[in-house]
C-alpha cells in the first residue's frame, strides 16, 4: 500500500499497557525510539494520578509524541463520578478517553442494562464534550460493544458527536470476518488497536496477518478521516517485539519520523 494510496492520515502508536512492567520514562522513550507518534496511556498503571499524568505529558512532549487518549476502565451503566476521569484527561492533554459499555455482552443484558448504559453514557459525552473530549468504546467481548451489532445500537441510542467506537480483531475472529465488522465500523470508528492474536489468543509477531492488517489499514485510510493505529499487546510483552512491530506498521502506513 503506498503512502499516495491514502485518503485520511494513520498515525501509528502505542497503548501504554503493551508495555505495563515499564515506567513513564520508558514507555516513552520506547515510542520515540521506535519512530512512533503518540500513545494511548492506560490510567491502571501509568496515569492512575494527576502527578503521573504531568509527568506523562511532559515526557511525550519532551520527546516530540502527541498524547492520542486516556486508556480508562470507566465501565458505562455504572453512574460514577466521572469527574477525576476527565480531570486526568485534562492533565494529560487528551483529547479522547476510552471507555467500555458496561460488563455484560449484548444477549445477556436485559432492557434494564441497556438503558443504564445509554443513560450513563449520554451523562458522561455532556460532561465530556463541556471540556472539547470524545468517548471510544472499547471493542471488546465482556461488553455491549463485543459485537457489531450491539456497537452499532448502542451509538445509535446515545446519538451523540463526540462519541465513538475503537475496532482490534475479536479473539478467534478470521480475517474476513474481523474486516466485515470494520467496515460496519468505520463510520463511527476513532482509533485502533493493532495486534496479531492467532489463532486464540497466542501473540504473533505483526506481520504474521500482514493480509488482515494491510486491507485493514486501507479501509481506516479510506474513510477519509485521521485515525491513531496504536500497537497493544505485542509478543512476550518485550521492547524488542515492540521496535520489530512498529518497524512493520510504519512500513504498512508509509508513516515516517
Amino acid at each position: 500500500m503506498a503512502p499516495d494510496a491514502l485518503n485520511g492520515a494513520l498515525s501509528p502508536g502505542l497503548c501504554s499497557v503493551t508495555l505495563r512492567s515499564h515506567s513513564v520514562e520508558d514507555v516513552v522513550a520506547l515510542a520515540a525510539e521506535a519512530g512512533l507518534a503518540g500513545i494511548e496511556w492506560g490510567s491502571d498503571v501509568h496515569v492512575p494520578d494527576a502527578d503521573a499524568a504531568a509527568r506523562a505529558k511532559g515526557a511525550c512532549a519532551d520527546a516530540g509524541l502527541r498524547v492520542f487518549s486516556l486508556g480508562s476502565y470507566y465501565r458505562a451503566g455504572t453512574f460514577g463520578d466521572f469527574g477525576p476521569t476527565l480531570a486526568l484527561a485534562a492533565g494529560i492533554g487528551a483529547p479522547r478517553v476510552r471507555i467500555w459499555a458496561g460488563s455484560l455482552e449484548p444477549h445477556e443484558a436485559d432492557a434494564g442494562t441497556w438503558d443504564a448504559v445509554v443513560e450513563d453514557t449520554r451523562r458522561i459525552a455532556d460532561l465530556a464534550a463541556g471540556q472539547g473530549v470524545e468517548l471510544a468504546f472499547e471493542f471488546h467481548n465482556r461488553s455491549l460493544t463485543a459485537t457489531v451489532e450491539g456497537t452499532l445500537e448502542l451509538l445509535d441510542r446515545v446519538d451523540r458527536p463526540n462519541v465513538g467506537t475503537y475496532w482490534q480483531p475479536a479473539v478467534g475472529v478470521s480475517d474476513a470476518g474481523a474486516l466485515d465488522a470494520l467496515r460496519s465500523l468505520i463510520g463511527p470508528l476513532m482509533g485502533i488497536h493493532c495486534f496479531s492474536w492467532w489463532p486464540q489468543a497466542e501473540r504473533l509477531p505483526l506481520g504474521a496477518r500482514e493480509g488482515l492488517w494491510r486491507e485493514a489499514l486501507e479501509l481506516a485510510s479510506g474513510s477519509g478521516r485521521d485515525l491513531d493505529v496504536m500497537l497493544e499487546f505485542v509478543a512476550d510483552d518485550s521492547p524488542e517485539s515492540l521496535r520489530s512491530d512498529a518497524a512493520t506498521l510504519r512500513r504498512w502506513i508509509g508513516a515516517g519520523r
